[in-house]
């Protein structure tokens, strides 16, 4: 994994850690995978898995109960991330605070990560 020794490479808030906690007791889940793949009008989209276990090269995070694994090709737009759960009116779910993201699409699904600085 991308990394700073010591330094976890996502974060949850406290909401974020219940959810995923809930999601693990109902389904007997070893913890949420996330990823990232190709899509939606920004070219990238999240993805987010309940999971019965970890891959080889997943990249494990424990925090307070709560386990995220992160997909090997998701490594390096997810550093740095913080990772929410809103409950709103209308819709509830994941957010993420995440400093990789250039841009995203006005319905929050879809992003454009930055540009990797020239060597």
């Amino acid at each position: 994994m991308f990394g700073i020794p010591g330094k976890a490479p996502v974060t949850l808030t406290p909401r974020a850690v219940s959810q995923i906690s809930r999601l693990m007791a109902r389904d007997g889940a070893f913890g949420l995978k996330l990823g990232v793949k190709k899509g939606g009008c920004a070219g990238m989209e999240y993805t987010m898995e309940v999971a019965r276990e970890a891959g080889p090269l997943d990249e494990v995070i424990e925090q307070d109960g709560a386990r995220v694994m992160i997909a090997p090709m998701a490594q390096m737009f997810l550093f740095g991330t913080e990772i929410d759960y809103e409950t709103g009116l209308l819709e509830s779910g994941f957010r993420f605070n995440n400093p990789n993201v250039a841009e995203a699409c006005g319905c929050g699904e879809s992003i454009k990560f930055k540009d990797a600085p020239a060597a």
